[in-house]
């Protein structure tokens, strides 16, 4: 790889600051990241990769924001780790062994699918409002069904990743939590679990540019750690608002970047 120049490095390191802030917030950093590499002559490939890791390294940032509601959501963590990490791996290795042109353009279906789900989310809880306020738990044919829908959203985010934690999010409010920062941290833990062991494989695969890598953890890492602080002093009404115009600015995007050309 050419070294980078010094508007390189302030296009990489901003790109990362952006892609981690709206990681911490709801999903789909990569698509600020992903194609910031690409503009200045990284590989398609190399650039996935090397935005993956750069991403889940400043994962640390979010997760320190979201400290306090990281004993919450451990019970949950039995249920969705083991297949987010099978799922990540699927991914990764399919990845290397594939072309991602034609998963991409999959992409902007996916996330429109997700915010939709997101939008609806408030209609599923009047169904089962009734059901919570007794302290029922979530019934087991939901769960299995938001687990096995996870599995699915981890091979994906093992692949390309873009948009993993609206997919998450929806989810997560189908199957009754309803508070928004515990879906945050809940979110950013899983979908940096699936990220970590995608740029594990992408590692061992020789497929890294370490040089740019390094600069975007750095603003990665300032970016998930400001998204997720600030998001919390927001109402969660508004950040429900804000996840779902990045969704749907995120579709927008991605149906022109694949079908407008």
């Amino acid at each position: 790889m050419n070294p980078m120049t010094n508007i390189e490095m302030l296009g990489l390191a901003a790109a990362a600051v952006g892609g981690g802030a709206i990681n911490a917030v709801a999903g789909g950093g990569t698509l600020l990241t992903f194609p910031t590499l690409l503009f200045f002559g990284t590989p398609a490939v190399v650039a996935n990769a090397t935005s993956t890791l750069a991403l889940v390294i400043g994962t640390a940032g979010s997760t320190f924001g979201y400290r306090q509601h990281l004993k919450s959501i451990c019970p949950w963590l039995r249920y969705f780790l083991p297949v987010s990490v099978l799922g990540g791996l699927i991914g990764s290795v399919l990845l290397t062994h594939t072309s991602n042109r034609t998963f991409a353009r999959c992409v902007p279906f996916l996330i429109l699918f997700a915010t939709v789900l997101f939008l609806l989310q408030g209609l599923f809880r009047k169904f089962a409002g009734a059901r919570m306020e007794h302290g029922k738990t979530t019934s087991g044919k939901f769960l299995w069904g938001a687990i096995l829908f996870q599995f699915a959203v981890a091979i994906y985010g093992g692949y390309f990743g873009a948009g993993i934690g609206i997919l998450m999010l929806a989810t997560l409010g189908f199957i009754g939590l309803h508070n928004i920062h515990e879906m945050n941290v809940l979110k950013t833990t899983l979908g940096s679990l699936i990220n970590l062991v995608a740029a594990i494989w992408f590692m061992l695969a020789g497929l890294i540019d370490w040089p740019r890598m390094a600069v975007m953890s750095l603003g990665a890492l300032a970016g998930y750690y400001l998204g997720s602080h600030f998001s919390q002093r927001i109402p969660q009404n508004r950040v429900r608002q804000i996840i779902t115009l990045i969704g749907l600015v995120l579709t927008a995007v991605t149906f022109y970047q694949q079908f407008a050309k």
